[in-house]
């Protein structure tokens, strides 16, 4: 048997020996990635026609082998093992020597260690109810962490980065003011208008007042503030320390003997806990401004009377926990936004979706919070 090609993808393949014996056969040319299938293919189509008791190869005539060439031949060598027929490759050069050691057949046959399991609904509830509570554990850590630095910082307040504790209230609260103020006043607007509606059937338009007044005032503001602030500076934080974790930044910090928590995370947590009432007190004003517009403009209240009632409605308890609210919700938003960052592992893929989960955990936390609150507010009365 003998084949000889021409071209960019020829080979030869020259057979000594006959059927049922020791055959041996000479390859040479170029054994590359565009022709490595075929010569692969005529070895198989070799092996069927002849059952030799033992195969020799003899590489001394290979002009150009590179990685896919050499895999063929590895692989030649494999399959006929597992049938029990002997195949040796002799005369190889020395370059095609080193280009074949460098290739793991054994860890490109092996199986993968991780297999897909398909699960039925039970076992996926059970899944996620596994994972719900390693998330739930870990977030507590890391938060009993932070607060234990931060408890620290009130004996220890010249370790903080005041600096860049004023750096991230500039970037968390001031950068947040234009879009935190139209969104605020569009509420204002939309509750006001859509309670309008109901309240005129019984001739009592002035109660708009009490209804946007209480609910910016006990709920909405701080909840408005901390949405927008999930979206802004939590998603921020993540993505922040997530990429110093994948640039292996924070390894460093703790190499030069930097706590990464201290270090890191008790900034941003404090900047956002000093402007988060602050915004929570904007968003409530501007809400507020919102319904009188729409009071004055629409519902032909004037402001004495709108304004008057607003003050009537609201209680300075009501104002105050708002507030105790608002700076709950910059604890978990900014430790949420942390503690996604310091777990990235890998590349820039992971610091997205570490982001993405900052956001939505953080959100969600806040709803769940937010819920809690509203309930004790309304036992405590």
């Amino acid at each position: 048997m003998k084949k000889t090609q021409t071209g960019p993808r020829a080979y030869r393949l020259e057979v000594a020996g006959r059927k049922g014996q020791e055959v041996s056969c000479r390859l040479g040319g170029r054994i590359a990635l565009d022709n490595a299938y075929e010569v692969l293919g005529d070895f198989r189509e070799l092996l069927a026609q002849m059952s030799p008791a033992k195969l020799t190869v003899d590489l001394d005539g290979i002009d150009y082998l590179d990685s896919s060439g050499a895999l063929a031949l590895l692989t030649l060598q494999s399959e006929a093992q597992r049938q029990n027929l002997p195949v040796t490759l002799v005369n190889a050069t020395p370059e095609a020597r080193r280009i074949m050691d460098l290739i793991d057949l054994k860890a490109i046959e092996a199986p993968p260690l991780r297999q897909e399991v398909e699960l039925n609904l039970i076992e996926q509830l059970g899944q996620g109810a596994v994972r719900l509570v390693e998330e739930a554990y870990k977030l507590l850590s890391f938060f009993g962490e932070l607060l234990t630095s931060l408890a620290g910082c009130l004996f220890r307040p010249r370790q903080v980065r005041w600096a860049e504790v004023l750096a991230y209230m500039y970037r968390t609260g001031v950068e947040a003011l234009p879009i935190l103020g139209l969104m605020s006043l569009l509420m204002g607007l939309v509750v006001a208008f859509m309670s309008s509606f109901q309240l005129q059937q019984f001739g009592a338009v002035i109660y708009v007042a009490d209804l946007v007044g209480i609910g910016f005032v006990r709920e909405l503001g701080s909840l408005l503030t901390g949405i927008l602030i999930s979206g802004r500076s939590g998603s921020a934080f993540a993505a922040e320390i997530g990429t110093m974790q994948v640039n292996e930044e924070v390894d460093a910090l703790a190499v030069m003997g930097f706590e990464p928590m201290r270090f890191l995370a008790v900034p941003k947590v404090l900047a956002t806990m000093m402007v988060m009432p602050v915004l929570t007190i904007y968003c409530m004003f501007f809400g507020l401004l919102g319904g009188l517009i729409v009071g004055v403009s629409i519902l032909d209240i004037t402001t004495y009377a709108y304004v008057n009632e607003t003050r009537k409605a609201l209680s300075l308890s009501n104002f105050y926990y708002s507030l105790f609210k608002s700076v709950v919700y910059a604890v978990i938003i900014a430790g949420i936004g942390c503690q996604r960052g310091f777990q990235v592992r890998g590349g820039a893929q992971e610091v997205g979706t570490a982001t993405t989960s900052a956001v939505v955990t953080s959100l969600f936390v806040v709803i769940v919070a937010s819920s809690i609150f509203s309930i004790v507010q309304n036992y405590l009365k």
